[in-house]
């Protein structure tokens, strides 16, 4: 129970100008769930719950009792607790500007800048940038670059918003190489001229003259009120006591001591960025937390000759600017410790967790992954403690970081401040850290390296080394240092140090986290890095003896090898053909449009699913999953969790009254369970929280079941397959072996992908009170199928069931099939309950439920010519399909028909299998096989060019389609727009050139290389029949001449709305501002298919286009009758006349089919063709990689809105540069998903966009049987981010080759840090001592 001490005070703190008095506060709230649920601001978004995403980034402005002005800062709200919000002022998306009101320039530059696609991540964007411009009106591009890299955004790549953002900086545009032909914006002097001529090419997506201007003096201001409180604190303590736990915030630093002896249990609270993340996943609640946030000592900074105390309480944010000072200030020699821990500051989490946390709960919290403690303690850091019992100052060392109790606080103690000693001549220190990627991840290793030499020597007087993430604390390698003391700083040591330093530093094979064998190599990696950089400030300082030398030094000219890749802003250019100078102003078609909710997404005024206000009599629906990957189910007892309160029911498959799913997919499990987050029951409740504790009091008793299958291999060796083999071939494959010159095989794994859509899915059911209806709003890609799933499980007629969507934040195909099951539940649970029901899935059942992209394992056989001709090819391929069909056989039909890529092979087969694993169900996802399946392709096309010493480049061009041909399934396409894309990009990129100026790069540099690499792409758009590229839309004309037009296509961020809307506009020669969509609903348009497959805007826009004309049509007489009329008078005539003012639109779709028994059919409608060309360089030392610059060329024929197309081509682009690099799902040995949050699965950030990253729009082609020549590019960039993975590919090959290895390498996709270091072999990872499999369990397994 809470600690009676006396009845909870009154909590004061401000929202958007008003002031919020709370008497009766939980401290369990969180300042997110505060916004949404009790002010009904919901413009901030729930979307991970730990703040690892930025969705609900709001701004808190306090009064300093230090410097005594404001400071305004950005914070993640789910992670803020209300009672830590006592005087404080809270700015949210709402307070920032209205369209109702006015906007501010944050909102509307990011708007107009085509910076928001699906905008559910857009109002944690806005408010991020909005407390930058609070604090610094004109930031500088570093500065905006950090304050955005704790914001993820799925949809947009990135660009765009960095580009509306950078308008506010002062060094706007200012790319170092401008002027010099180096820099992509030259090329809008200079475009290639076989692009069309400059006058029909276009740079510009937006006019920044319309911009308003930024007015500082416009802001809202502190609130007097909070002003005065701050000048006269309260010095009582103040009390908020909730139902489990008490908030203590003592006003006095006494009081604080004097609880610490009541409550040495309790602790201290500040950030919650430790506390909150582990309350989430673990459970774990305090009784008593106590918060010293008002006590000014804990804030406090001293500067004296011999160091600086910095107090526990300020935060990480406050200590990067307080070391920035000291290093601006201080001689070089003195701030060695100062600028390590400013290196790690820089990349630990995002900036508003490094707003939130403290220094103080960040030393505390001793987390083995700290980035700072290995730092502080090489820097001789000490902690100045405080009890009643007075002051104390403990050494910050190993000791007190693996928690030995002699070397810690005691209970009743706490930490005051820190103490970080000057450095001194002669004494270097270095901090290092790899992570899965640059910005906002935890480190897979870190450490903190000090030497200190004998004056004006190299003899080693003392020496610290101190490494993180490698096992349960930070851990230091005292011994190996002692033993090093007074040898010199040479080969022979650093030989001497890599042996100790294994030795002493020991990593189990099933040690947590897994990677060992990269973790070990870091170990001596990073000491390597240390050695080198401490040699060359030697060499400046003291003349060494230079003998043999065994390790390849830095050379002179190129010191960066030493360096951290830096984050810089991305340039770049845009480039799209002009509209016809004919085309009439109001036309809209070819134009770049802003998307038609940009402004309501910038404002949190777009509502999504769970921003419907809540309704009347409202339950809460959670889940409850399976624990176990195959086993029976013996009991289900749900009694403890309803005597829970607020508990209404628990819904098992009893309750379901129709069917329960089909037989191969279960809506919720009967008797067996066949993956960990099977969906077994589910809990409904007065509200989340209950609901949700309520699932952790059910009890189900299992009896596990054989056998347990969780990879492809295993599959195989079981014969466990989800369908029958898939099959093309033509040629005569074996005859065209025994031809070839030679003969190449390898293997390619590549991992599966989450969908990581910003809004988790989320339903709202709400019962009507006669004939059984049901109106239910949902997240999905398709509501005729989740209206069908819920008619036949609750064996009611499809004619009583409404689904209404009104936009989803992004789905890339995670919310076709999924969003059926969740609906049906919460529909089970309506009926049965007679009340409304919302169901919002947390991430991390998510991540856990729905399955993702289907991991892939893949063989070839490639028979070729010496001149790099490829003969013959066979290639086998299997995916991970999961426990049930879901959509694996259409995935795998659709890989193998897209094998062939861009490339024309005489003898092919291609054949493929979904396995059946115990896994959750993989399902459709955005490229549909063919990002994964011709990541296989390309791989045999790299192997080929390495065994015939020819660029891969000249084997693609080599092989590639030229003339008028037909594909292995007998379509016949003309390629010449593929060829067209290919020159084009080779062209733009300068591609020969640079790859010439990559090698000599290569040559002068072992430990870092450059790759370049460019890959074409034909991609075949739609779905594989015909019924399913149908189409209807419903277009009414109202007397007031307003127009509403209403489709079968769902708002995802991809712009279909607004697209249709231009066909529209188009259509009926109107402007844009007369129409209105309001929403998808299977009400207006039934019978819809899922806006998938690239093709949405392709069929909806015909049957737009089609209702239109027929309008038009019955409008003719009046119109002609009276040509000088306006539009309103024609429409008030018709009225007279009886005319209908409402038609339906259809379109009966594409043509499409294959048949499988022939191996032949015409299965797509058209195909987008497109090239890219991507330059990385790489750190061989630590398998990192910065992306220099990537050209893109696609063939969008006549884009309907080259602003959204371009947007979509990005987006895609990064989306798949994420699968390829570093987006890793992990499994335990017992088939538990691990990667299920921002923390442990790693989308692309803003750090990750090239440098220089250029999209061109091939201009001048048609495709006369789509829509004004338009083409779907929803999917088709998806692939373009393999250019990324064999440029990575191309450096590490040009790392072996410089080590003279010879062996082949198995191609793993995601090529990850750990997987690049690995492959770039050297001495440091042949010294590591490597583990025998058979005699550990490890912590992860590979399921491809």
């Amino acid at each position: 129970m809470p600690y009676p001490l006396k009845e909870s005070d009154e909590l004061v703190f401000f929202v958007n100008g008003r002031k919020v008095t709370e008497k009766n506060v939980d401290p369990e709230v969180t300042l997110l769930a505060f916004l949404r649920k009790n002010l009904h601001l919901t413009g901030t978004k729930y979307a991970c719950g730990r703040g690892g995403c930025g969705a609900c980034t709001v701004m808190v402005s306090k009064h300093d009792p230090v410097s005594k002005k404001i400071r305004h800062f950005s914070v993640t709200s789910c992670l803020v607790p209300i009672c830590s919000l006592y005087g404080a002022a809270v700015t949210t998306v709402e307070g920032v500007g209205s369209i109702k009101t006015r906007l501010h320039p944050v909102q509307e530059r990011i708007a107009k800048s085509h910076g928001t696609q699906c905008g559910f991540c857009t109002p944690g964007m806005v408010m991020s940038l909005y407390a930058l411009l609070r604090n610094h009106p004109q930031p500088s591009e570093e500065q905006l670059m950090e304050a955005l890299g704790g914001n993820l955004c799925r949809c947009t790549g990135y660009r765009s918003i960095l580009q509306s953002g950078s308008t506010f900086c002062k060094d706007a545009g200012g790319c170092q190489q401008r002027g010099t032909g180096q820099c992509c914006l030259d090329q809008r002097e200079n475009d290639c001229p076989s692009l069309g001529s400059k006058s029909d090419m276009c740079t510009e997506l937006f006019a920044k003259e319309e911009f308003q201007t930024l007015d500082p003096t416009q802001e809202l201001i502190f609130p007097p009120e909070l002003l005065r409180m701050a000048e006269n604190p309260a010095k009582q303590t103040l009390t908020f006591s909730g139902e489990r736990v008490t908030w203590i915030s003592p006003g006095t630093l006494q009081e604080l001591l004097e609880l610490k002896v009541k409550h040495p249990e309790a602790p201290l609270i500040l950030g919650n960025t430790a506390l909150g993340p582990a309350t989430k996943s673990q459970g774990h609640v305090y009784p008593i937390l106590l918060s010293p946030a008002r006590i000014s000592e804990l804030m406090l900074v001293t500067k004296t000759s011999d160091g600086l105390t910095i107090g526990a309480g300020c935060s990480l944010a406050q200590v990067k600017d307080i070391l920035a000072e000291s290093i601006s200030e201080l001689p070089e020699e003195k701030t060695q410790t100062y600028q390590a821990l400013l290196k790690q500051l820089r990349s630990v989490a995002g900036q508003q967790i490094r707003n939130m946390a403290s220094l103080g709960g960040h030393v505390i919290s001793r987390h083995c992954y700290s980035d700072l403690n290995p730092v502080l303690a090489v820097g001789n850091a000490a902690l100045n403690l405080l009890s009643e019992d007075g002051p104390r100052q403990i050494s910050l060392n190993d000791h007190f970081l693996a928690g030995v109790v002699s070397a810690d606080l005691k209970p009743e103690e706490i930490l005051e401040s820190v103490y970080i000693p000057h450095s001194q001549k002669w004494e270097f220190v270095a901090a290092f850290r790899q992570a899965q990627c640059q910005q906002n991840a935890l480190p897979d290793v870190n450490a903190g390296m000090r030497v200190l030499f004998k004056a004006g020597t190299d003899t080693i007087e003392d020496l610290s080394v101190t490494y993180g993430g490698l096992g349960t604390s930070t851990i230091s390698a005292r011994k190996s240092c002692q033993q090093l003391l007074g040898r010199h700083w040479n080969e022979q040591m650093m030989d001497e140090a890599c042996r100790l330093l294994l030795d002493e530093v020991c990593l189990p094979g099933s040690a947590p986290r897994g990677k060992v064998e990269f973790k070990r190599t870091l170990i001596v990696s990073f000491f390597f890095k240390f050695y080198l950089e401490v040699l060359q400030e030697l060499k400046t300082q003291v003349k060494l003896f230079s003998g043999n030398r065994r390790y390849p030094e830095i050379a002179q000219s190129s010191p960066s090898a030493l360096e951290d890749f830096p984050s810089t802003i991305p340039q770049g250019v845009q480039t799209y053909q002009k509209v016809e100078s004919h085309q009439p102003l109001q036309d809209p078609v070819g134009r770049p449009v802003m998307h038609l909710s940009g402004l309501k997404h910038a404002t949190g005024e777009a509502i999504f699913c769970d921003d419907i206000p809540r309704v009347n009599k409202e339950l809460f629906m959670a889940l409850v999953t399976s624990t176990r990957a195959h086993a029976k189910i013996i009991s289900i007892d749900p009694s403890e969790a309803l005597q829970l309160p607020g508990v209404v029911d628990v819904i098992t498959a009893e309750d379901i009254p129709g069917t329960n799913g089909t037989e191969d997919d279960k809506l919720l499990a009967i008797d067996e369970v066949l993956c960990v987050g099977q969906v077994i029951c589910a809990v409904v409740a007065e509200t989340d929280v209950q609901a949700k504790r309520a699932t952790e009091k059910i009890k189900i008793t299992y009896e596990d079941l054989e056998p347990v299958i969780f990879t492809i291999e295993d599959a195989l060796k079981h014969s466990s397959f989800l369908c029958s083999e898939k099959k093309l071939e033509q040629g005569n494959i074996e005859e065209a072996f025994e031809m070839v010159d030679q003969i190449v095989e390898g293997e390619v794994h590549v991992g599966g992908q989450e969908h990581f859509y910003m809004e988790t899915q989320r339903v709202l059911v709400i019962p009507k009170t006669e004939d059984k209806e049901l109106d239910i709003y949902v997240s999905t890609q398709d509501p005729a199928h989740v209206q069908k799933t819920v008619s036949s499980t609750l064996n009611i007629p499809i004619n009583r069931i409404t689904c209404h969507v009104k936009r989803v934040g992004g789905g890339f195909g995670g919310k076709v099939g999924r969003p059926a099951m969740f609906g049906a539940l919460a529909a089970v649970s309506a009926i049965k309950t007679g009340r409304p029901i919302r169901l919002v899935l947390d991430r991390e059942d998510d991540m856990l439920i729905t399955g993702g992209r289907h991991p892939l394992f893949g063989k070839y056989k490639a028979g070729f010519m010496n001149s790099g001709r490829i003969k013959a090819l066979d290639i086998e391929c299997y995916i991970n399909g999961g426990c049930m069909l879901d959509d694996s056989e259409l995935v795998i039909e659709f890989l193998i028909l897209k094998l062939e890529n861009a490339y024309k092979i005489r003898n092919l087969r291609f054949r493929g299998r979904a396995c059946r694993t115990n896994l959750p169900s993989n399902t459709a996802f955005r490229g549909f096989g063919f990002p994964q399946g011709t990541l296989v392709t390309e791989s045999c096309i790299t192997a080929v060019a390495a065994k015939c010493g020819l660029p891969p480049e000249k084997i693609r061009e080599k092989n590639m389609y030229k003339t008028v041909d037909k594909t292995i399934y007998k379509q016949a396409f003309n390629p010449e727009p593929l060829r067209r894309c290919w020159d084009e990009c080779l062209g733009k990129s300068s591609f020969h050139s640079r790859r010439m100026q990559v090698e000599e790069f290569n040559k002068k540099n072992y430990w870092k290389k450059k790759g370049i690499a460019i890959v074409p792409m034909k991609f075949s758009v739609g779905f594989g029949a015909t019924s399913y590229h149908q189409a209807a839309a419903l277009v009414h004309i109202y007397t007031d001449g307003s127009v509403l037009v209403t489709h079968g296509g769902t708002e995802l961020g991809q712009g279909i709305h607004t697209k249709m809307l231009q066909v529209a506009s188009r259509e009926l020669k109107l402007p844009m501002s007369y129409m209105h969509i309001c929403e998808t609903s299977t009400a207006t348009v039934p019978n819809t298919i899922a806006t998938a497959a690239s093709i949405g805007a392709d069929v909806n826009g015909r049957a737009v286009q089609n209702a239109c004309q027929i309008l038009l049509k019955r409008l003719e007489p009046i119109i002609k009758k009276n040509p000088e009329g306006i539009w309103e008078d024609w429409i008030e005539a018709a009225f007279e006349q009886r005319i209908s003012l409402s038609a339906t639109g259809y379109f009966r779709g594409y043509k499409a089919f294959m048949d499988w028994e022939k191996g032949e059919g015409d299965p797509f409608p058209y195909y987008v063709y497109g090239a890219a060309c991507s330059e990385v360089e790489v750190d061989c030392l630590t398998g990192a990689h910065k992306k220099i610059r990537t050209d893109i060329v696609m063939d969008a024929c006549c884009s309907l809105n080259p602003a959204i197309d371009i947007g979509q081509i990005e987006g895609s682009f990064i989306q798949g540069m994420g699968l390829y690099t570093t987006e890793e799902l992990l499994y335990s040995p017992e088939g538990v998903l691990y990667s299920r949050s921002p923390d442990e699965y790693k989308i692309p950030t803003v750090t990750d966009v090239p440098e220089q990253f250029n999209v061109s729009l091939l201009p001048s082609s048609q495709t006369p049987i789509t829509i004004y020549s338009s083409k779907g590019l929803g999917e088709s960039g998806m692939f373009l981010g393999s250019s990324v993975f064999f440029a990575i590919a191309d450096a590490v090959a040009a790392a072996r080759r410089q080590r003279d290895i010879t062996a082949d390498f198995t191609v793993k996709s995601p090529a990850t840090p750990e997987r690049v270091r690995m492959a770039c072999a050297d001495w440091f990872t042949e010294m590591i001592p490597r583990d025998d499999p058979k005699t550990f369990k490890p912590w992860s397994i590979p399921i491809a």
